[in-house]
């Protein structure tokens, strides 16, 4: 492509008071509004003085700044221009929002979570979100990551395993075999907290919500992890809420010996066509086996809290052996056990188990939007952020699954660019307001699809 006409011939200037960037807002926030989402934030949030007056405006408000791209306080003024006016109401200054924000306390960061938790619920039932086939496992998988901040007047920032200054965000999510992962349970926590720090009611409250979504009542959970949720009360978390568990094991003794137990005909040669890459010998591994052998995990315990299960080991060969005369079975192989206590077969619990790594790429995207910064120097008015940033994200995923089949498992910069960021001319006549959309959109049909579903009459649902 190239311009049509020559720099003398072309000028701008911003002069429409009918245009709108983001016409998938209107859509969008009416099904935020279905699920109960402004009303929720009304009745549940009480934040004291005027600063917390108008609560349900100023959470959708924040979370449709950033379902549009807003990634920091100042981004939330793109609510403010051309005819955003005539489609929405309730729209509040960047400067009104912040200071919103900076009111909050952790009581009101909770108050948020239970409106996030109640608004997912909502959409559930309104939405695709979860297809769920009875016989298989709905996965409940739990993992943190550090966003990092600058400066020293963010509380709470800290470094942490990664190395860089920042805050520790740990998500919950929740999907199954045929639906993208949407969040179940998140907080902010200090950047130098131990990752299993508080895990044990995240698990319990994030399996409480997926009970409460639409057809997941009876629903078979498994809790995924990885080695830093190998803890006690991170798994009994899980099993008392009545999820199955399967956990990444640390290599410490008691696993060694049991993994040496396991007999050379055991090993069972499996289908490894994901790759990995061997960072310390820069080359890929593809060969695989797996085994397994009956566990019994925490044995430090008294024996009422050990907890019996299976340990299945994948076992890939070592490219770099080291050179002794007498190589030990850890010298030749690395192993990678979990901990579980499926009912799965061991080739299918291994594949299962390595499909944890999902919610790496649910870290990715939330890190890519509403969380590619923390706005504010106080924690609690982060950690209310990082609520509404997923309740964001959980919209759009709703909006996808809502518009068809192949965006349902896009990402969020994806939906935003095909469903939302659309350009718009607003047209009122009789008290109807009419959105002139680009002619020739390529996703037409989606987006069709999504304001039908939207602006159909809302299913009555209780506060």
């Amino acid at each position: 492509m190239k311009v049509s006409h020559t720099p003398a011939a072309t000028s701008a200037t911003f002069d429409d008071p009918n245009l709108v960037s983001a016409a998938g807002l209107v859509p969008i926030l009416a099904l935020a509004d279905n699920a109960g989402l402004h009303t929720l934030a009304d009745k549940h949030l009480s934040v004291p003085t005027d600063k917390g007056a108008n609560a349900g405006a100023k959470v959708t408000s924040l979370v449709a700044g950033m379902i549009a791209g807003a990634d920091s306080i100042d981004d939330m003024a793109l609510l403010r221009h051309g005819g955003m006016n005539t489609v929405f109401t309730g729209r509040y200054a960047p400067s009104t929002l912040g200071s919103f924000l900076r009111t909050f306390t952790f009581g009101h960061v909770r108050q948020l979570d239970a409106i996030a938790s109640r608004t997912l619920t909502r959409l559930s039932t309104r939405t695709p979100l979860i297809a769920h086939d009875p016989d298989q496992y709905v996965y409940v998988d739990v993992d943190d990551t550090i966003v990092e901040v600058h400066g020293h007047q963010k509380q709470g920032s800290g470094y942490g395993y990664s190395g860089v200054r920042g805050l520790n965000a740990i998500l919950a999510t929740v999907s199954t075999s045929a639906s993208a992962p949407v969040i179940v349970g998140q907080r902010l926590r200090e950047g130098a907290v131990g990752s299993p720090r508080g895990a044990a009611r995240l698990i319990s409250d994030a399996l409480a919500t997926t009970r409460r979504l639409d057809g997941l009542a009876r629903a078979r959970a498994l809790f995924r992890a990885d080695s830093a949720y190998y803890a006690h009360a991170a798994v009994t978390a899980a099993i008392t809420s009545g999820a199955d568990v399967s956990v990444t094991a640390r290599m410490d003794a008691h696993v060694k010996k049991t993994i040496a137990t396991i007999p050379d005909d055991a090993w069972e040669t499996i289908e490894y066509t994901n790759a990995i890459y061997d960072e310390d010998n820069h080359r890929w591994i593809s060969k695989a086996e797996v085994a397994e052998v009956d566990f019994t995990a925490f044995i430090s315990k008294k024996k009422s809290q050990q907890i019996t299960g299976r340990l299945v080991v994948r076992r890939i060969p070592e490219l770099n052996p080291k050179d002794l005369y007498a190589p030990t079975l850890f010298d030749t192989y690395r192993f990678h056990p979990f901990f579980t206590t499926s009912n799965l077969d061991t080739v299918t619990a291994d594949k299962t188990h390595r499909r944890h790594a999902v919610i790496e790429q649910v870290n990715s995207d939330v890190k890519n939007s509403g969380l590619a910064h923390l706005p504010s120097g106080k924690i609690n008015a982060n950690a209310a952020w990082l609520v509404l940033a997923v309740i964001a994200f959980n919209l759009t995923r709703a909006a996808a699954t809502i518009a068809g089949t192949g965006m349902a498992k896009a990402t969020t910069a994806t939906i935003r660019t095909k469903l939302v960021s659309v350009p718009a001319r607003i047209a009122t006549s009789a008290r109807r307001v009419t959105l002139h959309l680009p002619e020739q959109w390529p996703w037409e049909t989606e987006w069709r699809s999504l304001f039908a579903a939207a602006n159909a009459p809302p299913v009555r649902v209780v506060a």
